[in-house]
């Protein structure tokens, strides 16, 4: 682990507090809940975090952190694994159609391309979850912990979407036998959205919208009704389409459309101004 959490080039600082109340405690219930706040800055998913306050490895104000603790930006003083984590004002939402070949990692150790070496590398951005090698679209890559962990959790159920080149005629019922949930050897998947967008004796093409995540999730239900996947391509995910960006391009998401994730990425019962208080970039 490194020794300091810097979302790109901090300019904002922790700080200590004097305001009366106990060591990591506040008075009132302000602020935000800890596990959001250093899940946006990059420090792990809200879950990892979970455990890492479990595991006694972050402190605030010197004391060892509480499961949803609540904490004030600029005012408490965050460390993890006695490293101050650090905050950076503008965050980057980078959208990119990721090429086939090129590994959805930050590195990898048989020297593969990777996804981070096709944008810039300031500010230091991750890919929200992952592409198989073989699979190609739309990608996007960001610092922003607390979206990653919305698009990324399927308890959010956030859409994605997919065209699958087959081999074979789909037919009506293979479509019913996608919408109703096909059965894998991890066990039974959720229902998805299927439409025939082509079709020939020899190949279809098949959209297919999922929110679950597992590994190679698209290739195994349309490979256990016996139409091997020959090429596939994320081209959505919530509102947010690849549109006619070129394989290997990527562009910068606007304010719009990080609204946007958020919105689609509330999960019920949430409350929606905690979550239209999300950073600006």
């Amino acid at each position: 682990m490194s020794n300091e959490y810097d979302v790109g080039h901090s300019d904002a600082s922790v700080a200590s507090r004097d305001d009366g109340a106990g060591p990591g405690e506040h008075k009132t219930a302000e602020g935000e809940r800890l596990q959001k706040v250093l899940s946006r800055a990059g420090v792990g998913s809200r879950r990892t975090i979970e455990d890492y306050i479990t595991d006694g490895r972050i402190l605030v104000n010197g004391e060892l952190a509480r499961l949803g603790q609540r904490v004030i930006l600029g005012t408490d003083e965050l460390r993890v694994d006695g490293s101050p984590v650090l905050f950076e004002s503008g965050l980057a939402y980078r959208l990119l159609n990721k090429p086939i070949g090129v590994i959805s990692t930050v590195s990898d150790t048989h020297g593969r391309p990777t996804v981070v070496e096709l944008v810039p590398p300031d500010p230091r951005v991750v890919p929200v979850g992952r592409l198989d090698a073989d699979t190609e679209g739309l990608l996007l890559l960001t610092n922003d912990g607390e979206l990653t962990h919305r698009l990324t959790h399927p308890s959010f159920g956030v859409w994605k979407t997919y065209m699958a080149q087959v081999d074979g005629l789909v037919s009506d019922a293979d479509l019913g036998r996608l919408r109703r949930g096909i059965e894998l050897d991890d066990g039974m998947t959720a229902p998805a959205k299927a439409r025939l967008l082509a079709a020939t004796k020899r190949e279809s093409a098949v959209e297919l919208k999922i929110h679950e995540g597992r590994n190679r999730q698209v290739r195994r239900m349309l490979d256990r009704l016996g139409h091997p996947v020959t090429r596939l391509i994320r081209t959505a995910i919530g509102p947010i389409d690849i549109g006619t960006l070129k394989s290997g391009d990527f562009r910068d998401l606007t304010q719009g459309e990080v609204d946007r994730l958020y919105s689609v990425s509330t999960s019920p019962g949430e409350e929606r101004n905690d979550t239209a208080a999300h950073p600006k970039h």
